[in-house]
C-alpha cells in the first residue's frame, strides 16, 4: 500500500481489550482480525514478552481523536448493518469513499461489496440527474427563466 501514515492511535472503539490491536490495524492499513491473530499465537507460542507489550501500548498511545475516528473505517460487520440500513432508506452518498483490498490482510472491503457500493452510487446519482432533467424540462422552469430574464 502507499499510503501515507500518521500517527500510532489505540482504537478503543473497534478494540476488544483496549484497542491497541485495532489501533496498530489502522496504522500499517491491515485487517485488525489479522492483527488479533498475530498477537494471540505469538503469546501461545512462546512470546510472552507480547503482552507486555500490549499493556505497555495501552498506557503509551494516545485514543484515537474524534476527527480521526470518524473518517476511519468501521468494522466489517457495522459496515454491511449500516448498508443493509441505508438499502432501506435514501441516503446521500456522495462523499464516502471505497476502498478496495487486493489482498486478505489489507484493510478495506471485498470487490464484490464494493461493486455493490458503487452501483448504488450510481443509483442514487441517476435518481439526482433524473430529478434535475425533470426540472430543467418543465414548464415551471421555463416560467422562471423568462422572469429572471426580465
Amino acid at each position: 500500500m502507499n499510503r501515507k501514515r500518521g500517527e500510532l492511535y489505540r482504537n478503543a472503539e473497534q478494540g476488544k481489550i483496549a484497542g491497541v490491536c485495532a489501533g496498530i490495524a489502522d496504522y500499517f492499513g491491515w485487517e485488525t482480525w489479522l492483527v488479533r491473530i498475530l498477537v494471540v499465537s505469538g503469546v501461545l507460542f512462546g512470546m510472552p514478552f507480547l503482552i507486555l507489550g500490549y499493556i505497555a501500548g495501552w498506557f503509551i498511545l494516545d485514543k484515537t481523536p474524534e476527527k480521526i475516528t470518524n473518517s476511519n473505517h468501521e468494522s466489517s460487520e457495522s459496515q454491511y448493518a449500516k448498508r443493509d440500513q441505508q438499502g432501506k432508506q435514501k441516503v446521500d452518498v456522495s462523499n464516502e469513499s471505497i476502498k478496495v483490498k487486493a489482498r486478505i490482510w489489507q484493510a478495506g472491503e471485498p470487490p464484490k461489496q464494493a461493486l455493490y457500493d458503487i452501483r448504488r452510487k450510481f443509483r442514487s446519482l441517476e435518481g439526482k440527474v433524473q430529478a434535475m432533467e425533470q426540472y430543467v424540462t418543465s414548464a415551471e422552469f421555463t416560467v422562471s427563466r423568462e422572469i429572471n430574464k426580465l
